[in-house]
């Protein structure tokens, strides 16, 4: 028994020492690191939302957000910025390398983040909301007169200033929170204002301009930050970084939210139950049709979709679906492809250029549906002007000889069976005959009237 306490309180005490070895990267104060690279979209946000908690968790001293930009989504923006409100360990965004940007999106991460910090031949800006217009159609300039605040142009529609006042009054709040130049944030929203790394620095934009990751540590070292756990000196010259990987869950969102990939799930998903129910007992269409919707839906849900557009494009797949099992001679289809293309180009409800469904994809997958459209109606109008082969249908239109009466009943031998035959005049064996009728087993015959 006393040996037995030895190895329990030996256990113990190895396992107590390696939580203290597994806590130890936190106790030494490490740099965390995480990458933005592309459109900031709902897996970069859940990405980074999990890479705040985990830096938390491990009690790193400060979390670096090294991002390249060219903006994004509203929706995905705002969950980062309220991650980094929020995080109790200081968060330095920092455009990086030379040649990135901090675009839109970008630009109000900045400014939300304890330290903004670029790198030399860098840039930021451009935070004008792109959910504005049509994409490609300039807006005619507004006369001297019609300038908006500070000579700002003023947006011309009522839901144009909405949108712009809006985001103006957010990026506002970050440039008061943080102490920023709260003008050019103002000027970058209203005039997609751009400005150079060394240009942001002194214009108060940015707190650092720094040629790498160790440099900006060395410079950022003992600056005093205000977080949501309080008030923190930064030790961070020397500290060891450490670099955090997009996990499985993050990666696998970053494929299904492309809004390309989720409509092509989409569709396999509806094909393959169509399928499975027109042709039931096969399995194998059904579940992969099933999951492949589940996952649509799940990625629809995360992104800025148009209901009107999903309900067009279900409009015309019924409508070509219906064309296909009851062929009204090209009506329905033809309405279900415009309803279907339509509805497609209208699905994604946003004109940020990384969230559109590429256009080929759309055409493509449109010609797909209507040549087996074309190939369903070819085969139903072949059917329904074939010679019929089979049946009763095919006796019509023979000729038989009457080969005997059985209790005045006349019976025909045809296609090796004997049939029972009515005619309006009375039959002898070695009559000919031509059948005009089929009554049950019974054939309708007229008396052919010999040469």
């Amino acid at each position: 028994m006393h040996k037995l306490r030895s190895y329990l309180a030996l256990l113990i005490f190895c396992s107590t020492l390696s939580l203290c070895a597994s806590a130890q990267p936190g106790a030494t104060n490490a740099v965390w690191v995480l990458d933005i690279k592309g459109a900031v979209g709902p897996a970069v946000a859940d990405y980074l939302e999990r890479g705040i908690a985990s830096a938390n968790d491990s009690g790193a001293q400060l979390l670096v957000i090294r991002m390249d930009t060219p903006g994004g989504l509203d929706k995905s923006m705002r969950q980062i910025i309220q991650a980094i409100l929020a995080s109790p360990v200081p968060v330095a965004s920092y455009v990086a390398p030379s040649g990135a940007r901090a675009a839109s999106a970008g630009t109000y991460i900045l400014y939300a983040s304890h330290i903004a910090a670029m790198a030399p031949g860098t840039n930021l800006g451009a935070a004008t909301p792109v959910q504005l217009g049509a994409p490609g159609v300039p807006s005619a300039p507004k006369p001297a007169g019609e300038q908006g605040e500070q000579g700002h142009p003023e947006p011309s529609t009522a839901m144009e200033r909405k949108v712009i006042n809006d985001a103006t009054a957010y990026i506002q709040s970050l440039a008061e929170m943080r102490g920023r130049n709260a003008e050019w944030a103002v000027a970058a929203v209203r005039s997609a204002a751009t400005l150079t790394a060394n240009q942001a620095l002194e214009q108060n934009v940015i707190d650092v301009v720094a040629d790498n990751l160790p440099d900006l540590l060395k410079q950022v070292d003992g600056h005093t930050l205000q977080t949501s756990a309080g008030t923190l000196t930064l030790a961070t010259a020397g500290s060891d970084i450490h670099h955090h990987q997009p996990d499985w869950h993050t990666r696998f969102l970053a494929v299904i939210t492309d809004p390309s990939v989720a409509y092509i799930l989409l569709l396999i998903g509806i094909y393959g139950l169509v399928f499975e129910f027109s042709q039931p007992g096969i399995g194998l269409p059904g579940i992969l049709g099933g999951i492949c919707l589940l996952i649509a839906m799940y990625a629809l849900q995360v992104l800025p979709i148009s209901y009107t557009g999903l309900a067009l494009m279900l409009l015309g797949l019924g409508l070509m679906i219906a064309e296909a099992l009851n062929p009204s001679f090209g009506v329905l289809g033809v309405g279900g492809i415009i309803a279907f293309v339509v509805g497609s180009v209208m699905l994604m409800d946003t004109h940020v250029p990384a969230f559109q469904i590429a256009l080929p994809i759309i055409l493509g997958i449109t010609a797909m549906s209507a040549a087996l459209l074309i190939l369903l109606l070819g085969m139903v109008w072949r059917a329904r002007h074939a010679r019929v082969v089979s049946g009763l249908g095919t006796l019509v239109g023979q000729s038989a000889e009457v080969e005997y009466l059985h209790k005045g009943q006349p019976f025909v031998h045809l296609q090796g069976e004997n049939w029972s035959v009515e005619a309006d005049q009375p039959l002898v064996p070695g009559d000919r005959v031509q059948v005009t009728g089929t009554s049950g087993l019974t054939l309708h015959v007229k008396k052919e009237t010999p040469p």
